[in-house]
């Protein structure tokens, strides 16, 4: 069960998008705090972890201008997407909120990377 709403999620995204179009992004928020980090923090902060990560994840679709310009006054805004860092948790001001709070390390050392499996075969005639 998710620990927040979209609401809460929404409070701090400034954006217009639909409750139920934040909703899976919540859900997958949830699955990966509560696989990853249940037991390294406490409720509240798990709370507030996966508050800042369904940010994270629906701001894919709701990414802001970078730039505004009407005459000759122009106003530049963070981008969603970091071109350094396109993937991962420091991609948005969300993620990024994610991986202060989240003081295990645990999220900032791999949520979403693949991991490599190697096997060893003995191929030896003994």
């Amino acid at each position: 069960m998710a620990r927040v709403t979209e609401t809460e999620v929404k409070l701090i995204m400034d954006t217009d998008l639909a409750d139920a179009t934040v909703t899976p992004f919540i859900t997958a928020a949830n699955l990966v705090v509560t696989d990853r980090l249940t037991g390294q923090h406490s409720d509240a902060l798990l709370k507030e972890i996966e508050r800042w990560m369904s940010a994270h994840l629906a701001s894919v679709l709701d990414s802001p201008a970078t730039t505004e310009k009407l005459g000759d006054a122009s106003i530049r805004y963070e981008a969603a997407v970091n071109a350094t860092d396109a993937d991962g948790l420091r991609a948005t001001r969300y993620g990024r909120q994610v991986l202060l709070l989240d003081s295990s390390g645990i999220l900032a050392s791999g949520v979403g990377k693949r991991r490599a499996n190697l096997v060893a075969v003995d191929f030896s005639l003994s």
